[in-house]
């Protein structure tokens, strides 16, 4: 009951903060500018996006495959892909919901081996955070110029100026904390039921994590992150293309405003609504001095247009899925 109750709160405090994000970016919107920009949109542009957006997802599945394989040689390519469709359509709803939603999927009904394959989830965030920062390091380094002031004063002060104790001593204690915790664990998982249980769990979570070590073809994977990164960077760049008054940027503008978006992965709101487009339209207004519903625009079409394709392959994937049980 009380995990319920947490879950109900969390969900809700969500949507709150996504609805507080939306407003903030729609506030004060000239709905007839919005429009008469949607209107010189190029559609074939957005029809590119989709095509980048699934090979995207494509090279997304198997990448995750390559690491599923030394934990679950038997999992396939068609289940890892509706594991990761479905997971990907609860986490339009339920943000962070879908991450283990996906590992069920994978693990099946019985549950074998669900703590390895969540190691592999948890193992594909950590290089997918790492990406992330290639791609801010990369933008930064190419036009400093351009983005280093908005990056100092918008992004890197605003973070560092709320924090009142120093972050490196919080860092230091939550790891003190953390292996007092798994001491405590490891010592008494042969006296306890609890901790047999919890230990049991975070050797298969371990295992998971170290599939990477495991993989037969090492290259290939880091293949397959280097496409998908440059999937998502041609989306944006595909996007700017299609709106007429930003279609001048550049590829390096795409990059940038790239990895800003993804900053709106880690905010907990449901398929970051709001906080994407607040984001973009604030990097796009303070960076290039568009107007804020050109922003809104790029953010919208990005977006909107990415949600659908998720939600419509998660449909497809559940539906299958439903079927062959």
């Amino acid at each position: 009951m009380a995990s319920k109750t947490g879950n109900i709160v969390k969900y809700t405090l969500s949507f709150l903060l996504a609805g507080v994000l939306v407003w903030f970016a729609f506030r004060g919107i000239d709905w007839t500018a919005f429009l008469d920009g949607l209107k010189v949109t190029n559609w074939l542009y957005i029809g590119l996006f989709f095509v980048l957006a699934v090979a995207a997802l494509v090279f997304r599945m198997l990448r995750w495959r390559a690491m599923l394989l030394p934990v679950m040689p038997a999992v396939t390519n068609k289940k890892t892909w509706d594991a990761a469709n479905i997971g990907n359509l609860i986490n339009v709803v339920l943000p962070g919901a879908g991450e283990f939603v996906r590992c069920g999927v994978v693990a099946g009904k019985k549950g074998a081996g669900y703590e390895k394959v969540l190691g592999t989830v948890v193992m594909e965030r950590i290089w997918d955070f790492l990406a992330v920062g290639v791609l801010f390091v990369l933008s930064l380094a190419l036009k400093w110029d351009t983005f280093g002031a908005f990056f100092m004063e918008q992004i890197a002060a605003p973070l560092t100026g709320r924090l009142q104790l120093n972050l490196g001593w919080v860092l230091l204690l939550a790891v003190l904390l953390l292996a007092l915790i798994f001491g405590l664990i490891y010592r008494f998982r042969h006296r306890s039921r609890f901790c047999g249980r919890i230990a049991a769990s975070l050797k298969g979570l371990l295992q998971g994590l170290g599939s990477f070590l495991r993989m037969e073809h090492k290259p290939l994977f880091l293949l397959y992150t280097v496409l998908i990164w440059l999937m998502y960077v041609l989306m944006s760049f595909v996007v700017l293309k299609a709106v007429p008054a930003l279609s001048a940027l550049s590829f390096t503008d795409a990059l940038f405003l790239s990895a800003v978006g993804n900053i709106a992965s880690v905010v907990p709101v449901p398929g970051g609504i709001g906080a994407y487009h607040y984001l973009l339209a604030l990097s796009l207004s303070s960076l290039y001095a568009f107007s804020w519903e050109t922003g809104i625009l790029f953010a919208t079409l990005s977006h909107e247009a990415h949600a659908l394709l998720i939600i419509v392959l998660g449909l497809v994937s559940y539906s299958t899925q439903v079927t062959r049980e």
